[in-house]
């Protein structure tokens, strides 16, 4: 591997944040530092335009620092208002809640909001048991739903829940996709909530069979359960329409938001509930606080969900996403189809997935399994390392499934854009199939992480 010095690395973030974080960025030749990022475009300090094709795991579907945003927030501030002010019924927060429920339909009427996505989950959890009275939870094998407790409580990836010790008791996983399974585990009737993606992100872009999550909701409503779809990743027009939800026709009883509706400058979760839900937990004036998040409802955070919400619907993103991803996913099938590795491309709206697989012929057999026995990931990051450092791409593998490559820029990005992508990653698959120089590289990289 060529020798590459990483400029400006933050010792201070080394000593103090996470010097983990740092030695696996210098190795992926990833460690570089941005000075401005505008659309889906990153500029580094040495010159260098980088494309963004992941969307910071979409959170930027209106694009970086767009400048409707960040106007918006810096008039909010300019106003001097009460942003934290806690003790009084926030302005912002109700005219958001509204525009988040029209646009949502159906039975959700009522709006919770935090800060993240994780704390979403934690919220539906306390909603669910406390609207059922029942303690269980259901959710879907290779589901992603964050890192504090209960979110992990709701995954099946043991690399998330390692070292963390006893996560939430009554947590039962199914398989994403299989009914049968779904439908055995709701007859027991334990089951406050059935917490899905709608479209598995980090479980790999899996999109489930036409009528699954149709049939999941007619079942939960048959036996009591609460159907809550965290669109945590898929929602705010990523996959086309405003929520995942709607592609799918269905109708949940809650709906977790975050990421893009921070419009990528202040965090911003919401859960989207139905009255009977929310009155469950606010039940009286004794119980008119007794879930609460300290920044859930500030200014800034409410004013760019708002802003988020003007840009998205004017510029008709989510149409525009729901084209040109269809396009892209076309365009890579067919660039795509004579390489051996690579299994599939799905996804929905400006959210894919490249799947690979292990190869067939001995030459690409022999160092592919070299690279799954060092780690399942590492092949993985080779290409995601290839793309960064020789075609300026930023995107990352997913998660939960370390053969599929995500595909999400900003819901703004370039046809330009695109098509650069397209170009990129043929010549990274070609020399995957047709290079001795790729793999001798990559061993290197391997041959290394051992040694880390």
């Amino acid at each position: 591997m060529s020798s590459v010095t990483v400029p400006n690395v933050d010792v201070r973030y080394a000593e103090h944040v996470n010097p983990q974080w740092v030695r696996l960025l210098n190795l992926l030749e990833m460690n570089v530092p941005y000075e401005r990022c505008i659309g889906a475009e990153l500029f580094t300090s040495d010159g260098r335009r980088i494309l963004d094709f992941l969307s910071g795991y979409c959170v930027h579907n209106a694009g970086h620092n767009h400048p409707a945003i960040v106007a918006a927030l810096k008039e909010e501030l300019d106003r001097n208002g009460p942003a934290m002010l806690q003790s009084h019924v926030p302005e912002l927060a109700g005219e958001l809640a509204e525009r988040l429920c029209r646009r949502a339909g159906g039975r959700l009427t009522r709006a919770f909001f935090c800060s993240s996505g994780s704390e979403g989950v934690e919220t539906a959890i306390k909603f669910a048991r406390a609207s059922t009275r029942r303690a269980g939870l259901l959710y879907a094998e290779g589901a992603f739903h964050g890192c504090t407790c209960g979110a992990l409580s709701l995954m099946s990836d043991a690399f998330w829940r390692e070292g963390f010790g006893q996560l939430l008791p009554d947590t039962t996983a199914v398989p994403f996709g299989s009914i049968a399974a779904l439908e055995k585990e709701l007859a027991t009737k334990r089951f406050a909530a059935f917490i899905v993606e709608p479209i598995q992100a980090e479980g790999g872009i899996r999109v489930p069979d036409s009528g699954y999550l149709e049939t999941a909701q007619a079942l939960c409503r048959r036996h009591g359960t609460l159907f809550v779809l965290d669109e945590v990743q898929t929602g705010m027009y990523r996959t086309g329409p405003f929520l995942a939800a709607h592609r799918f026709g269905v109708e949940p009883d809650m709906v977790i938001l975050a990421k893009a509706l921070s419009g990528g400058l202040v965090p911003v979760g919401a859960v989207l509930a139905s009255e009977e839900i929310s009155h469950a937990v606010f039940s009286s004036l004794r119980r008119a606080f007794v879930h609460a998040s300290t920044f859930g409802e500030n200014s800034l955070a409410m004013r760019a969900g708002l802003a988020t919400m003007d840009v998205l619907e004017r510029d008709s993103l989510g149409n525009r996403g729901a084209r040109l991803g269809e396009q892209l996913r076309g365009r890579l099938s067919e660039t795509l189809a004579p390489y051996e590795m690579v299994k599939q491309v799905r996804g929905a709206g400006m959210l894919s997935g490249i799947e690979f697989t292990a190869p067939t012929r001995l030459r690409l057999r022999i160092p592919f399994a070299t690279f799954q026995r060092i780690h399942p990931g590492m092949f993985g990051q080779v290409l995601v390392m290839r793309l960064f450092r020789d075609h300026g791409i930023l995107t990352q593998i997913c998660g939960n499934h370390f053969l599929v490559l995500k595909v999400a820029p900003p819901l703004m990005a370039a046809e330009e854009h695109l098509d650069h992508f397209v170009d990129a990653i043929h010549d990274v698959v070609d020399q995957v199939h047709n290079s001795n120089a790729f793999w001798t590289e990559a061993l290197g990289l391997a041959r290394r992480v051992v040694n880390i």
